[in-house]
């Protein structure tokens, strides 16, 4: 009986130069030149895992083997010498000796589940699972306080400086913290489940620490359980020219304390105008209004009249009018943008007598007998509507 001897070594030879060659280029699973820079790898490789992770794409194969496929790209074009040499021999140069047979090496035998997600702590900061341990703790901030401060007229045109007291949360003394026991200090936890693609971990904030990383030590009497307590501070407030009513500063850090050393909030100010009596205000602009007799309206005089924080002297020439509007100009408000002041608007108002004197009752009568001080407009007059319009101009 005849033995037939085959020589098999070019049968696996061939098979494994066949196999090499039916998987896709690693550029092209990634979608990058190959060019491209180690960043924009990454960067490639982020975007198909996300598109094919397994959590997206539940029961699907074919994203799956996609997923799997992006991973392993990524595993050879993420590092130096694997890169050298798979631009170099293609796939061929992926067996572990650098030959076409063997494994160990690369991709050899394939990456499971598990390798892929310990990949995901660089590539996804541990948002996905798997993020190497890496700390999750939070910098706490403390809570903004809010309170209101009145200013007159004068503090608003000139800017002023008060100093408050405010009730706020401070760090009591003797308050001691210590690492959280359940987290370790890194403010979140790990969680591992299985699923059909294999170990999926989670990270999510600490629930004991609520992401801290540490838990009160020792709590003083009075203090609550982050160690904080309810103390008197003064505050000063610096407040700008022309800082009008409803206008919210903001003075940073100087809100509640955060507990265990975090950032104190901050302290809102809420502006509030104090009501004038006789000046009233419209953005940056002031209006007040001035009487005159009938005989100073008919002769014409001069008044002192006070603006914000002193006092200028107008002319009101002879024959003005009830209604007459005088502008001073620059005497308003500041703006607190900064794009100069506003103006003082003085509204004249003629009075007339009520209650008049023998003497000036027969004075007046006279004048009406005589046909004299008869109304007699000109056609010049402006009309309510045209003292408005330039009111505004």
């Amino acid at each position: 009986m005849a033995i037939v001897r085959l020589n098999l070594l070019p049968i696996i030879y061939y098979s494994l130069v066949i196999n090499k060659m039916a998987k896709r280029d690693y550029y092209e699973i990634l979608e990058i030149s190959k060019s491209a820079s180690p960043e924009e790898i990454k960067k490639a490789y982020r975007k198909m895992a996300i598109k094919f992770h397994p959590d997206k794409n539940p029961g699907d194969a074919a994203s799956e083997e996609k997923f799997k496929e992006a991973a392993e790209a990524y595993e050879v074009l993420s590092d130096g010498n694997k890169k050298a040499r798979y631009d170099q021999y293609g796939h061929a140069g992926m067996s572990g000796n650098g030959g076409f047979g063997g494994g160990g090496g690369g991709f050899g035998g394939g990456m499971n589940m598990d390798d892929i997600f310990s990949q995901f702590g660089d590539i996804f900061g541990g948002h996905f699972g798997g993020g190497g341990g890496r700390q999750q703790q939070q910098q706490v901030r403390g809570s903004n306080l809010r309170v209101r401060i009145k200013l007159n007229l004068e503090e608003t045109l000139n800017g002023t400086q008060k100093t408050i007291k405010v009730k706020k949360m401070k760090f009591a003394k003797g308050a001691t913290s210590k690492t959280c026991p359940t987290c370790n200090g890194a403010g979140a936890q790990i969680k591992v489940m299985n699923t059909m693609f294999g170990q999926m971990q989670t990270q999510q904030t600490c629930s004991t620490c609520q992401g801290i990383g540490k838990v009160a030590d020792k709590i003083p009497a009075g203090a609550n359980a982050q160690g904080l307590i309810k103390e008197d501070e003064e505050v000063t407030i610096n407040i700008p020219a022309g800082a009008r009513d409803g206008v919210q500063l903001s003075v940073r850090g100087k809100g509640n304390d955060a507990p265990f050393g975090g950032m104190a909030g901050d302290l809102l100010v809420v502006v509030e105008e104090e009501i004038d009596k006789t000046i009233k205000r419209e953005g940056d602009n002031l209006h007040q209004e001035l009487y005159i007799s009938f005989a100073e309206s008919a002769l014409g005089t001069s008044k002192e009249v006070n603006t914000v924080g002193s006092k200028v002297k107008i002319k009101i020439d002879a024959g003005t009018q009830s209604g007459k509007i005088l502008r001073l100009a620059g005497k308003g408000l500041p703006s607190l943008e900064g794009y100069g002041k506003g103006d003082m608007f003085v509204h004249i108002n003629v009075w007339t007598p009520q209650n008049l004197t023998p003497s000036q009752k027969e004075f007046f009568e006279k004048q009406i007998e005589n046909g004299e001080m008869m109304a007699e407009p000109s056609g010049k007059e402006k009309t309510f509507f045209d003292k408005v319009r330039d009111l505004f101009n």
